[in-house]
């Protein structure tokens, strides 16, 4: 099985030196490279904005986005670089959006990568109407990976009942995060609950930039249509500030908890 378009990677942390992701220019080339030989077309850079890294502003990780398509470019890397962020929540973040300072994913002003801290999950409801009223859409990065949505996984549901759209990590269906993110990410998968496949890329020896064995995997459990359309379109829309349909319609009864949430909840 082979994908007939290029990947689009919606969160990868490829610019140099701002974050825990690439370290150098050269790491971020190789990086690159990485990517586009495993089929990515696309890579939206998302440094880390707000948080620990309230001092990247959206104007450096332009500059910067701009300064690794003009090395990529004059090193024949056939790869496109666009400029957005993987976004601590904070009470100040709509504010910033708007205003420019931290940024939606390809700059389109339109969707928004929400990080929550890894231990423990808080309601995002009043985040996700604020984005509303700002014509924003918020796209939660890796929830398989959230140790709060772990032990609530019935809040997932809600959350895109909400309007909240889902980006699991590639990894986490090949395991490197453990087996509770990987058995959470199939069933998210299975249940037609999530909208992307991303990298969450952070150099190029320990995880890297990947997409393909990801897609051959949702490619085995549900489809060929699913996998272009998690890999693939739905990015892509984003990258084009269009909708996302928040509902895949994997299965009619997705709102029915399974045996495995069942047992989740209970434990």
């Amino acid at each position: 099985m082979t994908c007939a378009e290029p990947f689009v990677d919606i969160h990868c942390h490829l610019i140099p030196g701002i974050d825990d992701g690439s370290q150098s220019w050269e790491q971020s080339r190789a990086m690159a490279e990485m990517a586009r030989a495993d089929g990515v077309g696309t890579i939206v850079a998302t440094p880390h904005q707000l948080g620990n890294y309230s001092h990247n502003h959206g104007r450096d990780v332009r500059n910067n986005t701009a300064e690794l398509q003009r090395q990529l470019d004059q090193h024949a890397i056939d790869l496109q670089v666009l400029p957005g962020a993987d976004v601590r929540i904070e009470d100040s973040m709509i504010e910033r959006l708007r205003s420019g300072e931290v940024l939606t994913l390809a700059d389109q002003g339109r969707h928004v990568l929400l990080e929550l801290p890894h231990e423990l999950y808080f309601p995002l409801e009043p985040v996700l109407q604020q984005l509303h009223r700002a014509d924003m859409v918020g796209i939660l990065s890796h929830p398989e990976r959230n140790q709060g949505l772990l032990k609530q996984p019935r809040l997932i549901p809600q959350l895109i009942a909400a309007g909240c759209l889902m980006q699991v990590t590639c990894g986490s269906l090949m395991g490197t995060f453990g087996s509770p993110s990987q058995k959470m990410a199939e069933h998210l998968l299975e249940q037609g609950w999530v909208h992307f496949l991303a990298s969450d890329a952070h150099g190029p020896n320990a995880r890297r930039p990947l997409m393909k064995r990801a897609w051959e995997r949702v490619a085995k459990r549900v489809g060929t249509d699913m996998a272009d359309r998690l890999c693939c379109q739905n990015p892509a829309r984003v990258v084009a500030g269009q909708d996302v349909a928040p509902k895949n319609h994997r299965k009619k009864t997705a709102l029915l908890m399974s045996g495995w949430f069942r047992r989740q909840q209970a434990a």
